[in-house]
């Protein structure tokens, strides 16, 4: 291989990985006992933040089975900071459209849904803010929820 080819292919190569540098600085998942997912039962993710001057937009991320019986799942969703102020809230994700088509990608029986929770978020302190999801729909054992995830990334 020539040398001409080989500096234009890593030029390349160079080029496609910075157009996919992600923003992320969190993005997690977590499964669900057997993809039944009680009521009682928080998902805690601990989220180390050390950039309290840029915003960020934090995303709530859902695998479900096909065979959910719900188009949506409402969480309650409490976000710690260091220190221990929390605020808590309710949370709608829509998963599927009024047709009843999924709306999350996915091949074969389980979908993942990616939604924006929060944009613009400011963190005033470094440190681990500690994430909690909880499943605020009618049922004690919600079935058919795989995996629940958190994403935070830096605003572009």
């Amino acid at each position: 291989m020539s040398r001409f080819f080989q500096v234009i292919l890593f030029t390349g190569i160079v080029a496609i990985m910075a157009a996919c540098e992600s923003h992320s600085v969190f993005d997690k998942y977590k499964p669900i006992n057997k993809g039944v997912w009680n009521k009682d039962s928080l998902v805690v993710f601990n989220v180390p933040v050390t950039d309290t001057l840029q915003n960020h937009n934090l995303y709530i991320n859902v695998r479900n089975k096909v065979d959910y019986r719900y188009s949506n799942l409402w969480l309650f969703v409490t976000i710690e900071q260091p220190g221990g102020e929390a605020v808590t809230d309710t949370f709608e994700m829509v998963l599927a459209d009024p047709s009843g088509k999924w709306l999350g990608e996915g091949f074969g029986g389980l979908k993942t849904r990616e939604v924006i929770y929060r944009r613009n978020v400011f963190f005033p302190r470094s440190g681990d803010y500690t994430i909690r999801l909880q499943q605020g729909m009618r049922n004690d054992e919600l079935k058919g929820i795989s995996d629940v995830g958190v994403r935070v990334e830096k605003v572009k």
